[in-house]
């Protein structure tokens, strides 16, 4: 049995709990200025109302009124956009959410429009929610909004385009505007809950979604798969989801984005208003449900501040470093350059790659100019190289006679030899070291052809069509291990280079070497036989090239120095 004054507290705790949003209510009302505009009297009329916005915008619409309808009412409604470089198919549920977004430069491997929607997924993006005052979640991504746009197609071809959208919410109306360019992968979403303020919005923020991932692209699924991932990027730092780990990556504090990539393209959004919010995880219900392959359905969200305008940039579009590079966040971190100390020499390799594309405008072509240009500069290290191997073999006569004498003495065996390289100036690690120095570069160019947009697609010549992909000249009915389900000219072309290198060299080395360096030549052989043509095609000039030089360009003859 409970006492009197327990009976009191617990009275006076539920008419608090009753009365609280109302009391919050009212005296967010009264610290309201008397001026304050709320969102049915807000008029969009250029674009220095949007904050952080750094174009120059030109209305097309302007919205002087917002309905509030009934939202069992409200009939969904698809825009058709096209720009310069997309087509879009944009529905009115969830205030603008992308049911279909299709590159136009772009093809995949069904030889259709690269589509960046997961059309499986059935997920909404541009989703926003956030918590009441009492900790409750509000969706706002389950209704059809209105908008007041009648086109249902729509051309953006020379200015930028807006599309507004609005719904009613606790007796208050919030709108989303999405505005898209002619020449642009870009898309601004501007976010208004200004008016959800005197409801108490928790921690006056609410996040913005993307959900359902992005789709697979490309022919080779496995290979495709193998680069999807997610990050965040805060205060200098990208922080990457492990597809190893059910759990979500998140972190609280100035976001600068968060983007999905998959091997070519991306999604990310970039605050242009304070974030102070991102996460990322992904979709395990709908991998199980739509995944044969088990690829990631990786989810995002940021954190954006309620009080203000919010405003964010989406960019859907390729992974192409200029593009990349030219939004000034930083987003080129989440491409595949390797390594901190390959990256220099990657970012170098793609743009010598790309600005040499303006004068020879074949990327086949180009490679070869390009294999050129490398082998030049690597010159001095493998004259270097092919010395030392030289002098190495000359001195092996003398090296076969010492293990004779001191084979009952390993360790005078060691001391003699080091003292007969001393004395004829060999270095036994002189052909060695010029190899190490260039790996950094080959591993460099292994990076950057094998995941360029930039050879995506493009044809060489004859049976080589896309140099982002085998060069296949027919197709197995089964499926070897490393080596695939298909033949490829290019890697048995390569295997051959190798071959004849190997020979021209004339080492004479032990009958064990020699079958070491015929395994290895056939191991690269299946090894690359699934790897793009473009690669392959460099290696192959490169070795071919090396040949040549082994021929005409180094001493048949390497003399001792002497005792």
């Amino acid at each position: 049995m409970f006492d009197k004054r327990t009976l009191i507290a617990f009275l006076l705790i539920g008419l608090i709990i009753i009365f609280s949003p109302a009391y919050y209510r009212l005296i967010t009302d009264k610290q309201l200025p008397a001026d304050t505009l709320t969102t049915n009297d807000r008029v969009y009329n250029s674009s220095s109302e949007i904050p952080g916005n750094n174009y120059n915008l030109i209305e097309d619409e302007v919205l002087n009124e917002f309905s509030l309808p009934i939202l069992d009412t409200i009939p969904e409604k698809i825009f058709s956009i096209e720009t310069n470089l997309f087509t879009a198919d944009l529905s009115s549920k969830a205030g603008g959410s992308f049911i279909s977004f299709k590159l136009k430069d772009y093809v995949d491997y069904k030889k259709d429009f690269v589509e960046l929607i997961d059309q499986k997924s059935g997920s909404i993006n541009l989703g926003v929610e956030y918590k009441n005052i009492v900790g409750d979640e509000i969706f706002l991504d389950n209704n059809f909004y209105t908008s007041v746009s009648d086109n249902s197609y729509i051309r953006v071809s020379d200015r930028p385009y807006h599309i507004y959208f609005t719904q009613p919410v606790d007796n208050t109306t919030i709108t989303k505007t999405l505005i898209f360019y002619p020449d642009s992968y870009v898309i601004d979403v501007v976010i208004d809950l200004t008016d959800l303020k005197r409801l108490g919005l928790i921690q006056n923020s609410f996040l913005l979604k993307w959900n359902g991932g992005l789709p697979l692209t490309e022919n080779n699924h496995k290979d495709d798969i193998s680069y999807f991932s997610a990050a965040i990027y805060q205060g200098g730092e990208i922080i990457t989801h492990s597809r190893k780990s059910n759990k979500s990556v998140s972190g609280s504090g100035l976001t600068d984005w968060t983007a999905i990539r998959t091997k070519y393209f991306t999604s990310a959004f970039i605050p242009q208003t304070e974030s102070d919010f991102g996460q990322i995880f992904v979709n395990n219900d709908h991998d199980k449900i739509r995944n044969a392959l088990n690829y990631p359905t990786y989810n995002m969200e940021i954190g954006l501040i309620s009080e203000e305008l919010a405003q964010v940039k989406l960019y859907l579009g390729p992974l192409k470093y200029d593009y990349i590079k030219s939004l000034n966040v930083e987003l080129e971190k989440i491409m595949n350059f390797g390594w901190a100390i390959i990256q220099p020499i990657s970012h170098g390799v793609l743009l010598l790659l790309t600005f040499l594309y303006n004068y020879v405008p074949n990327y086949g072509l180009l490679l070869i100019v390009f294999s050129l240009i490398v082998k030049i500069v690597v010159y001095p290290l493998t004259k270097k190289s092919y010395l030392s191997t030289q002098e190495m073999q000359a001195v092996q006569p003398l090296v076969a006679k010492m293990k004779e004498k001191y084979k009952n003495d390993p360790q005078r065996l060691n001391k003699e030899t080091m003292k007969l390289y001393k004395e004829h100036g060999v270095n036994p690690l002189g052909g060695c070291l010029p190899l190490l120095l260039q790996m950094p570069l080959l591993m460099a160019l292994f990076i950057v052809f094998r995941s360029t947009i930039e050879l995506r697609g493009a044809p060489f010549i004859f049976w080589i069509q896309d140099l982002s992909a085998p060069d296949t000249i027919f197709n197995l009915p089964f499926n070897i291990p490393i080596y695939g389900d298909q033949v490829s000219l290019l890697p048995l072309l390569m295997g051959v280079t190798m071959f004849i290198q190997q020979k021209s060299m004339a080492v004479q080395s032990s009958g064990q070497s020699k079958y070491m360096s015929h395994f290895m030549t056939v191991f690269f052989v299946l090894l690359f036989n699934s790897f793009p043509s473009g690669l392959n095609l460099y290696y192959t000039l490169f070795n071919l090239l090396t040949i040549l030089q082994q021929k005409y360009l180094t001493p048949s003859k390497r003399t001792l120095k002497p005792a």
